[in-house]
């Protein structure tokens, strides 16, 4: 039997997530179907790539030695795919950057012109998402570089992260919202606010969950799930509702008195922000470079603004 395309992006998943549930959601299919089509690659090489573990499964020692191998197999495929695409236009491939909101917003603009000052040829595709999605097109070969928070450990597999700054969750609102008139700020008037809240699936959203509860906070009052920056900007402005957002994709607004932070202490919501690449990635001189000038637009204690 021939091996696949379809085999090797699904094994791929499964290796990344642990899970053939986990895998055929991101894959958007049946689970029996990445049953099948493991097995099917499993006797395509003679080995045996998963076994169970508990309730869960794990990698076989063939199966992480293959891991490495095909990863590096489907980068290359994309690279050489990359190539023959810009055919006759002799260009070199953009460098392909996965970033969160809140680099985008922050870190990115600085990076993206120091490193064209460097590299006046240079050529930079910018893709802005939430965490989960950016390690899997990385994983996937479809980014170089990836700059957001440090993801859960199941999430890490075959990926190596070096830490920039940390950053944390701030509370933010419209200047003269009611909740700044209060002295001493009561936490628990939280629920009587439209809440806008990062999406399950964000990095922050754990974070966020746990300082509510902590807090007391369990249900706030009615909630929105967006990742938007621009429509929470755009709501925060129009209404009374507070935004549960990380400090980068606000400090600018707050500096400016466009937007304002609850005097909450979240100083317990801090996490950690860097560069996440697979680990058996090259760095080629251009990808090198591009490093070096997001590591210096990074603040040496993280973003400016509130703390």
């Amino acid at each position: 039997m021939q091996i696949k395309i379809r085999h090797i992006s699904t094994f791929l998943e499964v290796a990344r997530t642990v899970s053939v549930g986990k895998a055929a959601a991101v894959l958007n299919v049946s689970q029996p179907a990445v049953t099948r089509t493991i097995r099917e690659l499993e006797e395509a090489l003679g080995s045996a790539l998963v076994e169970p573990d508990g309730r869960g499964i794990r990698l076989t020692a063939a199966g992480e030695e293959f891991r490495r191998h095909a990863g590096l197999g489907m980068a290359a495929l994309r690279q050489g795919v990359d190539t023959l695409r810009r055919g006759a236009a002799s260009l070199s491939p953009p460098l392909r950057v996965g970033a969160l909101p809140t680099v985008s917003a922050r870190i990115m603009p600085k990076a993206a012109r120091r490193f064209l000052e460097q590299s006046p040829d240079g050529r930079l595709k910018i893709v802005t998402g939430e965490n989960a999605v950016l390690l899997q097109q990385l994983a996937g070969g479809e980014l170089d570089l990836v700059v957001g928070r440090l993801a859960a450990p199941e999430s890490m597999i075959g990926l190596t992260f070096e830490h920039l700054y940390s950053e944390q969750v701030l509370f933010v609102v419209r200047p003269g919202h009611p909740l700044l008139a209060r002295d001493p700020f009561d936490l628990a008037k939280l629920s009587r606010f439209t809440v806008l809240m990062p999406t399950a699936a964000s990095v922050i959203r754990p974070f966020v969950d746990r300082f509510l509860i902590a807090h007391g906070l369990p249900e706030a009052g009615a909630r929105i799930e967006s990742v938007s920056d621009s429509f929470g900007r755009a709501f925060v402005r129009e209404s009374d509702a507070v935004w549960i957002i990380s400090e980068g994709v606000v400090a600018n607004d707050v500096a400016a008195g466009h937007l304002a932070v609850l005097p909450i202490d979240t100083s317990e919501t801090r996490g950690a922000v860097g560069l996440t690449m697979r680990a058996d990635a090259e760095r080629p001189l251009p990808l090198a470079m591009l490093i070096k000038a997001i590591r210096a637009a990074c603040p040496p204690t993280g973003p400016a603004g509130v703390q």
